[in-house]
């Protein structure tokens, strides 16, 4: 496969826009962002123009619009009726780049072992993980979901853990970074003793880091017309810890696995699109004031605009992809070259456990097999649309866009032209999100900041595929810990900065509410 290609970072005025640092454009000596690792051909005046006509939110709900039923643009699927609808390639992709896509999807499904093994080429595991392959947390690559019902549950599901970090503790690149251009940003630190991800598997012969449980309260909400619903809150903790107590002050995220299609497409839209629709200080006055997540780029050697994972703590899919491999499956790889994973010097056990790095592969997965697993869930296709010219779903979808929705929910966007990814290069596509962090209120909070995101803000996640959950799924558990088992459940949690569009989900009528989730399970 290609290589990814760096490109000329942006200039020092993005870096200001991105940092949220408008005074630091201008000064000498501040670091400059890098723009993409992908290989991009630059709009034109003329072009970028065309792009801004085409990307404007329609008023004109009397029919479908052109292109709509094509959410992923040319790579679109057609839509299967059968669990394997998030697991088809891009329909644009050239035959001579089909291979690389089946040999990504093997590494995706591949079982991992404990070291050493006769297997070799499959052999590292660990020695604590969370899952033994991709697959089995994405599995048929769509969401997560909460432990109830299935042991086998409880794989898609996992906890971040972080403590605050000691004043007089180094900081890091990007706290450096932040605090460079004028801005503070919370410190963290992964658990002493348990690192920054909960474990609760472990290889023969080691301890499990602990089992996580879940305790929900229900309360139920009074909507218009007499209709109610009912929410349920969890309430987090961890059993059977395997290494003692974790730290007083730990906090604790919930995390299910998301689902996987259209990875490259929102890889490959600009960052000047995104940093566009930011508006840190609610200057327009409309209540959104979405913020672009910055992160360090271990590919890059230089800060990032963040855009996949809950908050947008991944620059881009190869390294989310090798986060995955370090982290869930305790595989290090050559942007997480660790063989022990996420051991911590309380786990002198685990540090001296059996892995898979020899002199012949390096790292337990090498760059080639990473590259795969990388080519591989960049282009996981999105399905088309269904019924986009019902009645019902337009109404629905008129709905959408009135009640201001579509203020982070962003439903178009056009991807770069890029030299060596046809498959996303230069797509009208719709997605549903302008992967910038926000403030979702007290009730969706985790209290646990991540880079610049503090503890109330999350992603706008992408809202194609959503009604396909339930069919590839086998579930409709929704946002980032399934505590919602609907649609309507999941808007009904919307507080911070949506809490007004909230409020008017449930006060319109009836029939108006009704054609909103017809819409959504359309996308």
């Amino acid at each position: 496969m290609t290589r990814l290609r760096s490109l000329v970072p942006k200039p020092l005025l993005l870096l200001a826009a991105i940092a949220g640092a408008a005074h630091a454009a201008g000064q000498e000596g501040l670091p400059e962002i890098a723009g993409s690792p992908l290989d991009v051909v630059p709009r034109s005046a003329a072009e970028a123009e065309r792009v801004a006509g085409v990307v404007r939110p329609t008023t004109d709900f009397s029919a479908a619009e052109r292109f709509e039923a094509n959410p992923g643009g040319a790579a679109t699927v057609r839509a299967r009726s059968d669990n394997n609808a998030f697991s088809l390639s891009s329909a644009n992709m050239p035959f001579d780049r089909e291979m690389n896509f089946k040999l990504g999807n093997g590494l995706f499904r591949k079982l991992w072992v404990s070291s050493p093994s006769s297997t070799r080429a499959s052999d590292g595991l660990g020695p604590l993980y969370n899952a033994r392959s991709c697959q089995r947390c994405h599995l048929k690559d769509g969401r997560g979901h909460p432990p109830e019902g299935s042991d086998d549950g409880r794989v898609s599901i996992f906890l971040r853990l972080s403590v605050p970090a000691p004043a007089q503790d180094p900081m890091t690149e990007i706290e450096a970074f932040l605090l460079s251009v004028g801005e503070a940003a919370p410190r963290t630190r992964p658990d002493p003793t348990y690192g920054g991800q909960l474990q609760d598997f472990a290889v023969a012969g080691h301890a499990a880091e602990g089992r996580m449980e879940i305790a929900y309260t229900e309360r139920e909400v009074a909507l218009s017309e007499g209709e109610t619903a009912f929410l349920r809150a969890p309430a987090y903790s961890v059993s059977e810890l395997g290494y003692g107590p974790m730290a007083p002050d730990v906090m604790l995220s919930p995390r299910v696995a998301p689902q996987m299609i259209g990875l490259g497409l929102l890889e490959a839209v600009p960052a000047e699109d995104i940093l566009a629709r930011a508006d840190p200080d609610d200057s327009d006055g409309d209540g959104i004031s979405g913020r672009p997540q910055i992160v360090w780029s271990l590919e890059q050697d230089a800060p990032m605009l963040g855009r996949f994972g809950w908050k947008a703590g991944a620059p881009s899919v190869r390294v989310q992809s090798a986060g995955a491999f370090a982290g869930d499956i305790g595989i290090s790889n050559p942007i997480f070259p660790v063989a022990e994973g996420d051991c911590t010097a309380r786990q002198p056990a685990c540090l001296a456990g059996p892995h898979g790095d020899d002199d012949a592969r390096g790292q337990e997965i090498d760059a080639e097999g990473l590259d795969l697993v990388a080519f591989y869930s960049r282009n996981l296709a999105v399905p088309a649309r269904r019924d986009v010219d019902d009645a019902q779903v337009l109404q629905g979808k008129r709905v959408f866009y009135e009640t201001g929705c579509t203020a982070c929910h962003t439903p178009k966007h056009v991807t770069h032209r890029l030299r060596d990814q046809p498959e996303q290069s230069f797509q009208l596509i719709w997605p549903y999100t302008d992967l910038l962090l926000h403030d979702m209120g007290p009730g969706l909070a985790d209290n646990r900041p991540e880079g610049r995101a503090d503890g109330r803000e999350w992603r706008t996640p992408p809202l194609w595929g959503i009604g396909l959950t339930r069919q590839v799924s086998g579930h409709s558990y929704f946002l980032h810990d399934g505590r919602a088992r609907s649609l309507l459940e999941a808007v009904l949690w919307h507080g911070g900065e949506a809490q007004a569009a909230r409020d008017r989900v449930m006060e319109m009528p009836a029939e108006d509410r009704a054609a909103l989730i017809r819409f959504l399970e359309t996308l």
